[in-house]
């Protein structure tokens, strides 16, 4: 599958008139929970040659396509995704640590997780997490029946809220480092286990009685959160000069 994400790229670069600096998959198989149909999320970010910047008109900064064989395309172009960067945008900042990479530019991989630390805002990205676990309980969890799949989609962002408090810094895709670092609890942890080890068997985990364990601890961190990221303070300066810098090296090489 990769020599075929690959030609793709290439077949997309010579289409657009782009260069691709960095690729990776997102999405659940990064994340180590994908079953037997899951998708290929394939992520990444491009560049236009120099006249492509230098116009006053407002131009497309991204690029989506399906493709056969389950093949999701998604693309953001550079300037677009510098400014992201120093946002600290959450979905970014995950594609840069991403376990599965199909292509990188050296320069710009190294350089741009070289400034990961300074331009990152725990605040913002907990926040993030917090909500996206928030609104998923909300909508699949709280009744007597739920749709287990969607543990997954609460139990990331509330463990990734752990690590960040606890680290500072940002949390890493694996679903399963979340868990062995953040789940001390001995009979939660197996509830999740069993979980995953179900999810990736290829099981559909449609409707069926909550488990009350896991319930239980995504109520109280994500009561918790809300609590802690209502008190939080951070008032860092982000020095965009840098990046300014950095985007100009690579739009003019």
């Amino acid at each position: 599958m990769k020599e075929q994400i690959l030609s793709e790229l290439r077949k997309l670069e010579k289409e657009q008139n782009i260069r691709v600096l960095y690729a990776v998959e997102s999405g659940s198989r990064a994340w180590g929970f994908a079953s037997t149909n899951s998708d290929w999320d394939v992520r990444f970010i491009y560049v236009h040659p120099l006249d492509w910047y230098l116009s006053i008109q407002e131009r497309k900064d991204n690029y989506t396509k399906i493709l056969p064989n389950d093949i999701d395309l998604g693309g953001w172009e550079l300037r677009k995704s510098l400014n992201l960067f120093r946002k600290s945008n959450p979905p970014l900042l995950e594609w840069l640590r991403s376990p599965i990479v199909y292509y990188e530019d050296s320069s710009f991989i190294n350089g741009i997780r070289e400034f990961s630390q300074e331009y990152f805002n725990p605040k913002s990205t907990m926040y993030h997490c917090l909500h996206m676990a928030e609104r998923n309980f909300r909508q699949y969890l709280k009744n007597d029946v739920v749709i287990m799949k969607k543990y997954f989609y609460v139990l990331r962002p509330v463990l990734a809220c752990m690590w960040i408090e606890e680290r500072d810094t940002m949390a890493p895709m694996e679903f399963i480092t979340l868990v062995e670092t953040q789940i001390k609890d001995p009979l939660l942890k197996t509830e999740v286990d069993k979980l995953l080890r179900r999810k990736m068997a290829g099981e559909e985990l449609d409707l069926e009685p909550k488990v009350t364990v896991i319930n239980d601890f995504l109520e109280s961190k994500i009561e918790y959160f809300n609590n802690y990221l209502s008190k939080y303070q951070f008032n860092k300066e982000m020095n965009i000069e840098k990046l300014n810098a950095f985007f100009r090296n690579f739009i003019t090489n």
